[in-house]
C-alpha cells in the first residue's frame, strides 16, 4: 500500500514587547532571576483585572497581513481551561473561535519546486511559565515567562514531507524576523513547533479542503519538544516510518489521536499522552477584557508599516541587480544583509561614473550587469561573509561601510587592484575599517600597470629557469604554473596573475 504524509503545524511565536501580554511587568524575564518579572496579574491573584498589550495586538494584526490573512472585523480572548503547574490561573487566556487572522498562505520552495501552503488561522495568547527540573528529580517553575505576549500559527494539513515542513518554518522565522516583531531563536524558545502527522493511502488522495470529512484524514499524532528544525524534520521521518509500519501491520490506521515527544538522544517519538479536543479545554469568553473590533483604516495603516518581505527581496535582487537565485536566497537570509548589499551597490554606481564619466549609472549597469553582480555576490557573500562567519561575528558587527565595500570592488573591476591584493585589502579593512585607497597607498598593493614592466619580469624570469622552460616545451603543461607563480613574485603580487597567464603561454609558444 503506497502511503502519503499529511502535516500541519502549531507554531508559537514570542513577541518581543517591553511589558507582558496582560500587565506592566518587563517581558525579559529570560535574562533576569527566576520569579522577578511578575505580579498580581501574571500570577491570577483574586480581583485582578488584565489589560491587552496594543504593541502586541498590532504586531499580531502585522504578522497576519505580512502571511496574507483575512483580519477579521471582530476579535476576542478566551480563557482555555486545564490544571498544570505552570499555569497559575488554572486557565490560559488564548482565542478560541475568533482569532486575530485566517484564511493565510506562505510559499516555499522545496527542491526548485514552489508549494503554496495554507494558514488556518493566527491568534493570540499569553504564554505559560517554564518548569525547571534538577537530576534529583526536583521540579521547580519560574513564573517570568508567564504571560509572554505569544502568536499561535495554525496551518492547514497541506505540508507533504518533513523537509517542506522545515523549509515552511525558516521562511516563517524569516518573515518574524524583517517584521522585527521576534528574534525567533527555536534554541532559545522564542519560536516553538508542534507537528500534527497522519498517513493516507494516495489513492484515496483528493485534494484537502477545509471541512473535509472523515475518510479523507485519518486520527493525528501530535508530535512536542521540537527544538529546532532539524528535530522537526527528523522527529516527521521517525512517525512516518512508525505509522507505516502500523498500516502495514494491520492494513488500517491508528484507531485514535495521541500526542508524543521527540527524544533527541534515541532519535524517536515517545508516547506522552492523548490529544485532548477543544471541549476538554472548556472555552468560553473572557469576562474581564473587552471584545476587539478591527477599523479598515486602522487596519490599512498596519498595512502600511509591513516592510519588503524576503521572498520580495529575493525576487528583486534577480530581477533589478542580476543576481543568481541562490545568491539572491543568501543575501535576503538576514535583513541587514540585505540592507547592506543594496547600499553597496548604490554607492557602487556612483563609484564607477567617477572612473567612467562620460556615461550614466544606468548605462554602466546595464552593460556591465553580470560583471558587476558577480563582482558584488562573490565579494560579499564569500570572502567578506567568510570574514565575519570566521571571527563568530554578526553582519550588524561589519565595520566595512557601503561606499568602501563599493570602492573595492570598483578597484577590482577597474584592475586597479588584483584580486589576490583585493584579498589582503578586505582583510586590513575588516580588521580596521579604514578607506581601501589609504591601505593601498600603505601597503603599496596597487596593481602593476602595462608599460612594459611586466613582460620584462616575464622575460627575465623565463631566461632564469630554463629548465622548466624545456619541460613545458616537452609536453609537462603544468610547469607554466610555476613560471607564473615566479612573476608574481617577482612583482610582489602586483601583476594580474590572469594576464600573466596568457603572456607567458605566447612566450613560450613563439619560441618554441
Amino acid at each position: 500500500m503506497e502511503l502519503e504524509p499529511v502535516i500541519g503545524l502549531e507554531i508559537h511565536v514570542q513577541l518581543k514587547t517591553k511589558s507582558k501580554m496582560f500587565c506592566s511587568c518587563s517581558n525579559d524575564g529570560e535574562n533576569q532571576d527566576p520569579n522577578t518579572t511578575i505580579c498580581p496579574i501574571c500570577l491570577g491573584h483574586p480581583g485582578v483585572l488584565p489589560v491587552p498589550n496594543k504593541q502586541a495586538i498590532e504586531w499580531s494584526v502585522m504578522s497576519a497581513l505580512a502571511l496574507d490573512c483575512e483580519i477579521p472585523a471582530h476579535s476576542k480572548f478566551d480563557r482555555k481551561h486545564y490544571f498544570y503547574p505552570d499555569l497559575p490561573k488554572a486557565y490560559q487566556i488564548s482565542q478560541f473561535d475568533e482569532p486575530i487572522g485566517i484564511k493565510g498562505h506562505l510559499e516555499v520552495v522545496v527542491n526548485g519546486e514552489k508549494r503554496d501552503i495554507r494558514i488556518h488561522r493566527l491568534h493570540l495568547e499569553e504564554d505559560a511559565a517554564k518548569l525547571l527540573h534538577n537530576n534529583k528529580g526536583e521540579s521547580f517553575v519560574d513564573y517570568n515567562r508567564g504571560g509572554t505576549p505569544l502568536m499561535e500559527i495554525v496551518t492547514e494539513a497541506d505540508i507533504k514531507s518533513p523537509e517542506e515542513a522545515g523549509e515552511f518554518l525558516r521562511e516563517l522565522r524569516l518573515i518574524m524576523r524583517y517584521l522585527d516583531v521576534s528574534s525567533a531563536d527555536m534554541e532559545k524558545g522564542h519560536l516553538r513547533c508542534d507537528a500534527n502527522i497522519s498517513m493516507r493511502p494516495v489513492k484515496n488522495s483528493p485534494p484537502l479542503k477545509r471541512g473535509d470529512t472523515e475518510g479523507v484524514l485519518y486520527p493525528k499524532t501530535e508530535v512536542k519538544n521540537l527544538n529546532s528544525f532539524k528535530a522537526v524534520e527528523k522527529a516527521l521521518e521517525y512517525e512516518i516510518k512508525r505509522q507505516s509500519k502500523i498500516w502495514e501491520d494491520t492494513g488500517e490506521a491508528p484507531q485514535e489521536q495521541g500526542t508524543r515527544g521527540w527524544d533527541q538522544d534515541s532519535e524517536k517519538t515517545l508516547e506522552q499522552r492523548s490529544k485532548e479536543g477543544s471541549a476538554d479545554y472548556r472555552y468560553f469568553p473572557d469576562p474581564d477584557i473587552p471584545e476587539l473590533d478591527f477599523d479598515k483604516k486602522w487596519t490599512n495603516r498596519i498595512s502600511g508599516t509591513i516592510p519588503e518581505l524576503p521572498h520580495a527581496v529575493r525576487e528583486r535582487f534577480v530581477r533589478d541587480y542580476g543576481f543568481k537565485k541562490e545568491d539572491a536566497k543568501i543575501v535576503a537570509q538576514e535583513k541587514q544583509l540585505a540592507e547592506f548589499t543594496e547600499q553597496v551597490i548604490s554607492e557602487l554606481r556612483f563609484w564607477l561614473t567617477s572612473v567612467d564619466p562620460d556615461a550614466t549609472e544606468e548605462e554602466i549597469w546595464e552593460r556591465d550587469k553580470t560583471k558587476l553582480s558577480k563582482l558584488v555576490s562573490s565579494w560579499i557573500l564569500t570572502n567578506l561573509l567568510g570574514l565575519v562567519r570566521g571571527a563568530d561575528l554578526s553582519v550588524s558587527d561589519i565595520k566595512i561601510t557601503a561606499e568602501n565595500m563599493a570602492e573595492l570592488i570598483t578597484m577590482i573591476h577597474t584592475s586597479k587592484v588584483n584580486k589576490t591584493n583585493a584579498q589582503i585589502l578586505l582583510k586590513e579593512m575588516f580588521k580596521t575599517g579604514a578607506d581601501p585607497s589609504d591601505i593601498l597607498q600603505e601597503k603599496d598593493l596597487g596593481a602593476m600597470k602595462d608599460d612594459g614592466s611586466v613582460d620584462e619580469i616575464i622575460d627575465s624570469v623565463i631566461a632564469k629557469n630554463p629548465d622548466q622552460v624545456e619541460e613545458f616545451k616537452s609536453g609537462k603543461d603544468q610547469v607554466i604554473n610555476y613560471l607564473v607563480g615566479m612573476v608574481m613574485k617577482e612583482s610582489k603580487g602586483k601583476a594580474d596573475a590572469g594576464a600573466v597567464l596568457e603572456k607567458m603561454k605566447e612566450r613560450l609558444s613563439s619560441s618554441s
